[in-house]
């Protein structure tokens, strides 16, 4: 597979082509190829966009950052900070309970839809073909949308197959414009993708500097399936990203911060960053991290900082899984 790295070093920054838009390519099966499109402008312009295609639906483009919305008390508000300083990827999920929030920010944004790329998750109490797609039709009104560009399965736990096949069928109809899943760690991943007909476009996965996730990798470019990172910047049990002081060196390099160090890592790794904050001023910070490039032995010293590889949670664990079925299956 052709990396994001790879790809910039067939120009580097200095030449008169370094503005470059990476477009990653998913199909159903497997990983295509990486075509760039190259322009004269500024360094600071430069945007990164993954592409989810198949071969019956157009491709879409996907940016290579975007902002969740998990726990945020005024989602309204934050949503609407995220999309003025630049955001157009927007992650929420029918558990969070703010898709209402999100499809107010955006109707009052004044962008036009298709300038947004809109993810949302089916929740377990939805599980099941019947259940999942009256979810998806409740989620599109909220969303105040006729579609829904990226539609996950948020635990790997209920009848996720039936709600697949309420997925695909939405996928199909034009409801959803592509189909993934969240917090399927390797095992459950491949015994899932193997048996169903459209495979995972996207695996959403706790993803960050010491929760790198490099295990899994192989066996999600085997489905053609992209990575998108959430808790990229830490969290739950990984304080250590924005604190850092190995990151905060590297960023001295390049008048960047810790945590903007550690979303370019991402970035450059091919892995769609979603960031969370209340802050105006930092959800800019967080979005600017395509004016400089990390070299391959920052990249490499990076990846020595991995503690929990496949993460903090054990989504495997019983216990786990019986307080998730039993509050809210």
């Amino acid at each position: 597979m052709t990396s994001l790295t790879g790809i910039w070093q067939v120009f580097g920054p200095d030449c008169q082509f370094a503005n470059i838009q990476f477009f990653f390519v998913l199909s159903d099966f497997f990983f295509v190829q990486v075509w760039i499109f190259c322009y004269f402008c500024n360094m600071a312009d430069i945007r990164e966009e993954i592409v989810v295609a198949d071969s019956l639906r157009d491709a879409l483009e996907m940016q290579a950052q975007g902002f969740v919305t998990h726990a945020l008390c005024e989602c309204e508000r934050c949503v609407s900070d995220a999309l003025s300083v630049g955001y157009r990827l927007v992650d929420t999920a029918q558990a969070y309970a703010n898709e209402e929030g999100v499809g107010n920010a955006w109707r009052k944004s004044g962008l036009k839809r298709e300038d947004l790329f809109l993810v949302t998750k089916v929740w377990i109490s939805n599980a099941g073909e019947e259940r999942a797609a009256r979810s998806i039709d409740e989620s599109l009104r909220k969303l105040q949308t006729d579609y829904i560009d990226l539609l996950l399965i948020h635990q790997a736990y209920g009848d996720v197959f039936g709600t697949w096949r309420a997925m695909e069928r939405a996928y199909r109809d034009g409801k959803v414009r592509a189909i993934g899943v969240s917090n399927f760690q390797a095992g459950r991943f491949f015994d899932f993708a193997h048996y169903v007909d459209v495979k995972p476009m996207v695996n959403q996965l706790q993803c960050n500097t010491l929760i790198q996730q490099t295990a899994i990798e192989p066996l999600l470019a085997q489905f053609g399936t992209r990575m998108m990172a959430w808790g990229p910047l830490g969290g739950q049990g990984v304080d250590g990203v924005v604190k850092s002081a190995e990151l905060s060196a590297i960023g001295n390099n390049y008048g960047k911060s810790a945590a903007q160090v550690a979303l370019r890592w991402l970035t450059q790794r091919g892995i769609v960053a979603i960031p969370k904050s209340t802050h105006k001023e930092r959800m800019a910070q967080n979005l600017d991290v395509f004016d400089f490039r990390l070299t391959d032995s920052e990249m490499a010293q990076i990846a020595t900082m991995n503690q929990h590889d496949t993460g903090t949670i054990n989504f495997g664990d019983p216990q786990f899984v019986k307080h998730l079925i039993e509050n809210y299956g």
